[in-house]
């Protein structure tokens, strides 16, 4: 995958445009012929960045930081906002930084109280179908980690036709994982008919003492209504949200997918690995220490998962050897 699409996809886009934005805002508190080139190249990336990014902070804010954005551009010839302005502009993208930043954070799971999963997904879970022969994430979780995986994933599976599909069977888990909603987002379903559909899926898979988690999708540019709604739906119902760099960092792995959504045996190895390391606090019973990686084999593991905060701070980082299998 080009690193400039997982770039924007990701969110990651939206943090390099504020920072820019904020550097601009600087940097026209100086007269100088270079401050003025960096305070225009700066605002005018920074923008553009921040738009494609399709991060969902709320309209309200978008539209506060906007009228202060540009009282800011304005303020060229009106002499009274001089002073103040480039200041409420930093201050108006900090704060924005800081809406955003709590969904770039991993969710944390309390134990349960059986080693059971639930897990409702379209092709990027279920495969292209009967010709594909790949082992699929969920029955490598159940093998690897001594599991039982109800696997509810169907190729081509929208939010509407997995509510349907869930509804067919009895879901006891104490834990449910939701990898849904990109055929929707990338097919005729509007936003509004998207909202009604998780809101209802959300609905039904919701149940007390059962914790619920949701893989945010990476989003397209000017998309910000679905992963709108992602959030909104999942604060009502308690259901916590993968940080959408997750699935995106498997997609975009080498020789992950067969045709860039799809994904291929490496790809599945990939999820298995960083879904354990999202749901292992949830099954500690019969955890036991990593062993320790020889000095001689480093060379030849990849890593290829890579969980951590915004700020970088690393929660899990997986391996992946040809000979030895996975390792933390």
């Amino acid at each position: 995958m080009n690193w400039l699409i997982y770039h924007i996809a990701s969110g990651q886009a939206f943090f390099g445009g504020v920072a820019l934005i904020i550097i601009a805002a600087f940097a026209s508190t100086y007269s100088t012929a270079i401050a003025k080139r960096v305070t225009v190249m700066g605002f005018l990336i920074g923008a553009i960045a921040v738009t494609i990014s399709s991060t969902a902070i709320p309209y309200w804010y978008y539209g506060i930081a906007s009228v202060i954005t540009i009282a800011w551009l304005t303020s060229g010839y009106v002499k009274k906002w001089r002073r103040w302005a480039p200041f409420a502009v930093m201050g108006a993208w900090v704060i924005a930084a800081a809406i955003e930043s709590p969904y770039h954070i991993m969710p944390s799971l309390a134990p349960a109280s059986s080693r059971s999963i639930t897990v409702i997904g379209d092709s990027v879970t279920a495969g292209m179908g009967s010709g594909d022969k790949t082992v699929r994430w969920p029955t490598l979780l159940a093998k690897q980690h001594r599991l039982e995986v109800q696997d509810i994933s169907y190729p081509g599976e929208t939010v509407a036709s997995a509510l349907s599909r869930a509804k067919s069977q009895q879901i006891t888990s104490p834990l449910v994982i939701l990898e849904i909603g990109g055929n929707d987002l990338l097919g005729d379903t509007t936003s509004a008919q998207f909202s009604r559909d998780l809101d209802a899926l959300l609905t039904y898979v919701d149940a007390p003492g059962r914790q619920v988690i949701m893989f945010e999708l990476p989003l397209p540019p000017f998309n910000h209504e679905y992963g709108r709604i992602q959030r909104s739906l999942a604060s009502r119902h308690n259901v916590k949200l993968v940080p959408k760099r997750v699935l995106l960092s498997i997609l975009a792995a080498n020789e992950s997918t067969i045709d860039t959504i799809h994904l291929s045996q490496a790809g599945h190895d990939r999820m298995a690995a960083c879904v354990w390391e999202l749901i292992r606090s949830v099954f500690p019973a019969k955890e036991t220490a990593a062993a320790p990686i020889p000095n001689e084999e480093r060379s030849r593991i990849r890593p290829i998962c890579l969980l951590g905060d915004s700020a970088g701070n690393v929660s899990g980082r997986l391996f992946a050897d040809g000979e030895n299998g996975f390792r933390t």
